[in-house]
């Protein structure tokens, strides 16, 4: 394992792996229908729709640093109207269009690299993709170049101090795909 640095990863393409997240996300979401909304996620205490809304928060706020450079520490609440999976495929355009230098990005009080904050922004979408696609039923992993990618950029965008953030690490095997690990890295047990 690499040792945890302020360095940013060396190959880093934050916003390239953003998007190859959001694709297999969008992937992911294809499968949902309204009669699965409350079906249990690999999320501990999440139903569906709680998962779909804050993918698409997630995705609002990097839209937000992306196009804005900062990232305002509220999150808005979607319409009655609004489905879950319409309101991930909205803000995942949005994103996907967003515009704008990715130099450095407020969050809060503090300050990112926009690359690491896409690259941070990939890791979460990716593997709520691959939560949506278990919950969906479709076992859909994350596809196995991407995770090795995200794999190398773990250590330099997960807290060290994980809960209640993520849960801790299990064990994926010792034959376990790039994407099984990825999911295993971010407390999620891979389906074998």
């Amino acid at each position: 394992m690499r040792e945890r640095t302020h360095e940013p990863y060396p190959a880093l393409r934050g916003r390239w792996l953003l998007e190859r997240a959001i694709g297999f996300a969008l992937t992911s979401v294809q499968a949902v229908t309204p009669e699965m909304l409350q079906r249990r996620t690999p999320c501990a205490s999440w139903d569906l729709e709680m998962l779909l809304l804050h993918l698409r928060d997630s995705l609002s706020a990097l839209q937000e640093g992306i196009s804005l450079g900062r990232v305002a520490p509220t999150s808005v609440q979607p319409g009655r109207e609004e489905h879950p999976v319409s309101a991930v495929r909205v803000s995942a355009i949005r994103l996907l269009r967003a515009s704008g230098a990715l130099g450095q990005v407020e969050i809060g009080d503090r300050r990112m690299d926009g690359e690491l904050m896409a690259a941070a922004g990939a890791v979460e979408v990716a593997v709520h993709g691959w939560d949506i696609a278990q919950a969906s039923g479709e076992r859909r992993p994350v596809p196995p170049d991407l995770a090795e990618e995200l794999l190398h950029v773990c250590p330099f965008v997960l807290p060290e101090s994980r809960p209640p953030l993520f849960a801790d690490p299990v064990d994926a095997g010792p034959d376990a795909s790039a994407g099984d690990r990825l999911v295993a890295r971010l407390g999620r047990r891979p389906r074998r």
